[in-house]
């Protein structure tokens, strides 16, 4: 199993990207850069949505409908940050982060990568995403971010991300399996989204 493979290879990576200190932070309600974080993560979703409208396109019939949903789903989300944007008084759309484009540009480079990987990645983003709320719900009560941990950890979040892992697994059944490396890639991206929230724009 792909999961395993990565916990297993990359602990410490994989630790830093589902259990950052900036989601500690933001689930026990100590944290002044949910903000910063949150204007970055808009642009990437805007991302994430050009990514998967592609990956539709050159998808097989039977996994079509899931990454479609997935789609709206997304363009539901930009609709959801304006709203805590309006409720945290900021400004959306900022200036991307040095880890928001280094995520830009997996993301392109996915484009043109084997349908699997392509796939495989997708389903990472998520599964890490998942996790890494469900671990800053366990921090705490969440305080003026209860409503965000919530939001990314509701039921129907967890069965698009288990739809995904399901047409992942499909693929591996037919020994189609995804490259370890772009799994890494993923993660890497992770983790230096959530050191980007902490630390600013290193460059």
């Amino acid at each position: 199993m792909l999961l395993r493979t990565l916990q297993h290879s990359e602990p410490a990576l994989w630790e830093r990207a589902t259990k950052h200190p900036f989601l500690q932070g933001v689930g026990s309600g100590r944290t002044d850069s949910f903000e910063v974080w949150l204007r970055q993560d808009a642009l990437f979703v805007s991302d994430l949505i050009e990514f998967q409208s592609r990956l539709v396109a050159r998808a097989p019939r039977s996994a079509q409908r899931i990454l479609a949903t997935g789609v709206v789903g997304l363009v539901e989300e930009l609709d959801w940050f304006d709203a805590q944007a309006d409720r945290l008084e900021i400004s959306i759309p900022a200036e991307p982060l040095q880890a928001t484009r280094a995520y830009r540009e997996l993301l392109r480079q996915l484009d043109t990568a084997p349908y699997k990987d392509a796939l495989a990645a997708l389903w990472l983003i998520e599964r890490v995403y998942l996790e890494a709320w469900q671990y800053a719900r366990s921090c705490g009560a969440g305080g003026r971010h209860t409503a965000a941990i919530s939001h990314w950890t509701q039921a129907e979040f967890v069965g698009y991300v288990m739809a995904l892992e399901q047409r992942v697994v499909d693929l591996n059944d037919h020994g189609s399996v995804a490259s370890v490396d772009v799994l890494r890639r993923v993660l890497v991206c992770e983790a230096a989204f959530w050191d980007m929230a902490v630390a600013g724009d290193p460059a």
